[in-house]
Order: structure tokens, then sequence, then C-alpha cells
């Protein structure tokens, strides 16, 4: 029996699978095939829709891959889980729902590279704009959007312990920010959350679901994709013609004129080894016959790692109640019958971007504040009333890699990310610790503050920081940059940025994070959602959209950093004034 055809196939119906499957069905002309190794994000389902039900799909194998890092060199050999999508939406169906662009010097970043002059900030704005309806920016603003299928609504930061937070960061001599998205990143202020009217809105609520009925658009759950099929093999045309996948414990093969993988930095170069499309030393140790040799498949991996600094509470105004198994029945009626209360929030409803020395051109840490005292597994802190901070750097030159180590698909890939490994990633990690305990300590925490439970006063020294990050920090859930844009003359470069095709093949696209050259400086869902939004117009040979030369802010006098590439190997400076010992 032949196989199904369709003009496109979608490896993957998570965050950047679900905008492609919206955007490219749009053209009716067109069959569009969407393959999702999990489960379908069913209505009915609290874990996904509920938002602050967020701990609950982690490390659970219906909604989780459950993947471990391999024991990490740096950080006493504890493997780091990382949890990721496995369900339709993919991460942004379980994730905090926290929206952030990442800085526009981020982008600035990303076109400075050789071939890349399209993905500068005024290339990539026009798709943030695309796809958001920012609630809370003024009509007229041109950073923002407006009727996008992303609807943001800002945190209302109301628990006096945010208010608190803000002031205590002022009195540390950081400024306040209207919008964190918008024309001023640096600062502090309330967060955009995919969080709408209660609920979690996911990549797949936004953009995949309100358009099920088209008759071009097919989705399939529970299909796990094995492998890229190609023509052309060991000529200079090769040619993806579809994929095999399996599904109710059968095997499937389905042609198709492109595919598109939108796996993730996971995901999307374990499928490409699987298919022969990597270094080919290492797929040939694993009898995988080579069909493109391109070595930087599975390398310059990179993420956020991040400790919770947790302090208990002496006012009886934190959300740590909320945690009590026996408030759960109350908390849940309040949202399935209002969308109202405890469970309707994330509670990551503020925080800020801060620089850790001078030297740096733009914001290098993120701190998200929360008015209770949790990890993200759930594991409350020994306290009745409890908040804290959650910090880390954000452009660590750290680098890992990632391979798999069997030809089966279902066998996890090795991954190293390297945590803690540079000279650079160090220091910004004691400058990020000073930096957090100053604004706790300040006056505006005073009337709360029942002390430090987590690190706790016996860590002070960098040594003793250092040590404690390592025993104690957990991934930020942004793994990235595994299979990036760059030219074919970058012998490391996977994905042709004007195409997204992948370099020496035809037919065979990315749109996911792997894609991103370097991580962004704050959570990649919105991110990869704008790569994926400018990769369909890619795919489909239109013209991309005009570039927006909006004004943002940059600190100090320099219109741009002195050196981008300086960005990855800066000297060892000294904290700036107000970055002292805790």
């Amino acid at each position: 029996m032949a196989n199904e055809k369709f003009d496109y196939v979608i490896v993957g119906g998570g965050s950047a699978g679900s905008v492609l499957a919206d955007r490219l069905s749009a053209d009716r002309t067109k069959t569009v095939l969407v393959l999702e190794a999990g489960r379908s994000d069913y209505p009915w389902d609290l874990f996904i829709q509920m938002p602050a039900a967020l701990t609950f799909p982690s490390g659970n194998r219906f909604y989780d891959w459950r993947y471990q890092s391999d024991p990490e060199p740096h950080m006493h050999g504890r493997r780091i889980a990382h949890t990721r999508g496995k369900v339709l939406g993919g991460s942004s169906s379980i994730n905090g729902m926290i929206f952030q662009r990442g800085n526009p010097l981020d982008y600035e970043r990303w076109g400075a590279d050789a071939g890349m002059e399209t993905w500068d900030f005024a290339h990539c704005l026009p798709y943030f704009n695309r796809m958001e309806t920012a609630l809370a920016a003024e009509p007229d603003d041109e950073l923002r959007g407006h009727d996008g299928p992303l609807v943001l609504e800002r945190g209302p930061a109301r628990n006096p312990l945010f208010q608190a937070f803000f002031r205590a960061a002022q009195q540390a001599g950081f400024a306040r920010t209207n919008d964190v998205n918008g024309y001023r990143q640096e600062g502090f202020g309330p967060f955009d959350r995919n969080v709408h009217k209660g609920q979690r809105l996911s990549a797949s609520r936004a953009y995949l679901r309100p358009h099920l009925d088209r008759p071009n658009l097919t989705v399939r759950t529970r299909a796990l994709v094995s492998k890229i099929n190609f023509d052309g093999i060991g000529t200079s045309d090769v040619r993806a013609t579809g994929v095999s996948y399996r599904r109710n414990g059968k095997q499937h093969s389905v042609d198709a004129q492109e595919v598109v993988l939108c796996g993730g930095a996971i995901n999307t170069p374990q499928l490409l080894q699987l298919s022969g499309v990597g270094d080919s030393t290492h797929l040939t140790s694993l009898g995988i016959k080579p069909v493109v040799d391109l070595p930087g498949v599975g390398e310059n991996l990179q993420d956020h790692l991040e400790v919770y600094i947790q302090h208990a509470c002496t006012q009886p105004v934190s959300m740590q109640p909320s945690l009590s198994l026996w408030r759960y029945p109350w908390i849940g009626l309040q949202w399935l019958f209002g969308r109202k209360g405890p469970a309707a929030t994330n509670h990551f409803e503020g925080g800020g971007f801060v620089r850790s020395n001078e030297d740096v051109a733009y914001p290098n840490l993120m701190f998200h504040f929360l008015p209770v005292a949790v990890r993200y597994d759930g594991q409350k802190a020994d306290a009745k009333h409890g908040y804290q901070v959650h910090i880390g750097p954000m452009y660590s030159d750290a680098r890992g890699s990632l391979k798999i180590t069997s030809t089966d698909p279902t066998v996890h890939p090795s991954m190293k990310f390297n945590y803690l490994s540079t000279e650079q990633d160090r220091r910004e990690w004691v400058e990020a610790i000073r930096i957090s305990r100053q604004i706790l300590e300040q006056s505006a925490m005073a009337p709360f503050d029942g002390g430090e439970l987590s690190p706790g006063p016996t860590v002070q020294t960098d040594e003793e920081i250092l040590d404690w990050v390592a025993r104690d920090a957990e991934t930020a859930l942004h793994p990235s940059c595994t299979a990036k844009m760059g030219p074919a003359t970058d012998p490391m470069s996977v994905v042709d940025p004007l195409s997204m095709r992948v370099h020496g093949t035809s037919g065979l696209r990315v749109a996911d994070a792997s894609a991103m050259p370097y991580v962004t400086n704050g959570n990649i869902y919105a991110p990869v959602m704008m790569l994926a939004e400018k990769a369909a117009d890619l795919i489909q040979g239109r013209e991309p959209l005009a570039p927006i030369a909006a004004e943002f802010y940059r600190h100090g006098s320099s219109p741009v950093p002195d050196s981008l590439e300086g960005l990855d190997s800066r000297p060892q400076v000294t904290p700036a004034r107000n970055q002292g010992a805790a």
C-alpha cells in the first residue's frame, strides 16, 4: 500500500509545532500533518489547564520526557533532571507560563554573526508583535503586539511581598520598569504571563486547537517519529521525502514535500542523528550510515541554571498556606467554577533583570520573585509563611553537547551541559547570590523577613557559594542551540538562517529552540514562538515582514555592546559598586 502523502509533515506538536501547524495550514491548498509523541492536551486535564498546578506534570511520565543530564563534572557529579513537555503544546503546556522576549541586544548579538543579519532585533520585532496581544501595553506602543493569538496578561503582583520586593530593589540601586518586554527590560516590575482569564494559554490553545477543524490539517498524538527518510544519499542532492513513526504498536511511513522538525533542543538533534545527519564519525560508531556530515548537530548546547534563595516570612501574607493538602478541594472549586483564587495564577507575577557588573552591556541576571517558598517539584520550605527569589546568570559561556548512544529512538541521548565550567560562569554566580541577598536585606523587606532559609547564613564566601550552587541548583528548563542557525561556511552551523533548511539537504527544515545560535537572557518560550512565526514565512517562501527600527533602552552611551563576540570571553571584572558582599 502506498504511503500517505502530505505537503508538510511537522515533527513535534509543541510550542513551535503549534505555530507552524496554524500558519502552514492557513494555506488551504497545502496539506499538513502534525506528529506528536505525547498525549493530547485534553481540555478537562486540570494539571495542564490550571495555572497553579504546574508542579504536578513535572517528573510525571504522562506529561514529561523526564530527561537527565550525564553526571555534571562541576556539580559534584549530579545528574540534572530536565523536564520537557510530552504533550500537545509541548513545554508550553507544563511550564511556568512566564513570557519573556529577552533583551533586544540578544538579537543584535544574533544578527552580528556572519550570515545572520536578518535575525537582528529590527527583523525579529515584527514577529514578536504578530504573535501577541499584550493587554497591558499602550495601544500605540510599536514595541508590543496588539492582535495576535497569544493573549498576555500582566501579573497583578498585588501581594504585599511583591510590592516590598520591588521597593527593596530600588533601595538597592536598581530601577523600576514599566514593561520588561517593552522599551526597557532592565529593572524590576510585574511580568507578562501566558495566563488568560485564569487558565493556562499554551501554544496549543492559542494556535493549534482553534484550527483543528481545517480539512487540510491532521494531528496525530502518541506518534513517535523514529527516522527521517531520504532520497539521493551519497549524491549532492540529498532530499528528505518523509518520516517513519510508531503509533499504536505499529510502524508507519508517510511522504512529504517538506519535513519540518519542531521537537526542541533535545528531540530535534536526536532525530537528526538517528537519521544519519550529524557527526559522521560518531554516527558510524553506532552503525548508522551517515547521510550528511554535520558535526554541529548536538553541539553548542546552552541552558540557564538557577537557585532559590528562600526566606521565612514573619507576617501571614505569603501563599504558603495554599500548599496545604486540606485546602486543595476549596482552591480547586474556586478555579473550576470561577477561574479564580490561588489556582488561577502561576504566582510568577513579577521580578526583574539586572547587570551583575558594569562591564556587561545588558542584563545578565534574571530574578523571579514568588510569595511562597517552594521548589518546582512541589517540595515546600519548612516555614509557616515564606517567599523566595529565583536567580541565575542568563548568558553563560558554558557550552555542552548532546549525542545519541543507541539507534533506539526511545533511548534518551547523552547530554552534558558543563554548568559552572568557566571562569565567567562561576564569577557571575557569586555576583548573582550577593546581589540577591543585597536586595532581600533592604529595609523594605524588613517587616516580612524571618531569616534566610536557603542557602542559610553558613554560606558566605565565594567558595561556599559555588559549592552550594553546585549541590543545589536546578535547570531553569531552557535547553537550546543544538542545531544552530548560521551560513554553510560555518562548520558548526546546522540550519540556513534564510530558509531554515538543514545544510546539505533539501525538503528538511528546523524551526525550534535548537536553531537558536545563543540562548536569550530570559525564559525562552517567547523567542521560540517568534522564531517559529518567522520560520513559517521562510518555509512558505513569503516575503518576511518588514523590519521595525524601534528605539529601545541601552545602558550607557555606547549604541551597541563594545564586542558582541566578547560576551563569550569577557575578562574577569570587579563587581560594580552596588554589588558588595552580602
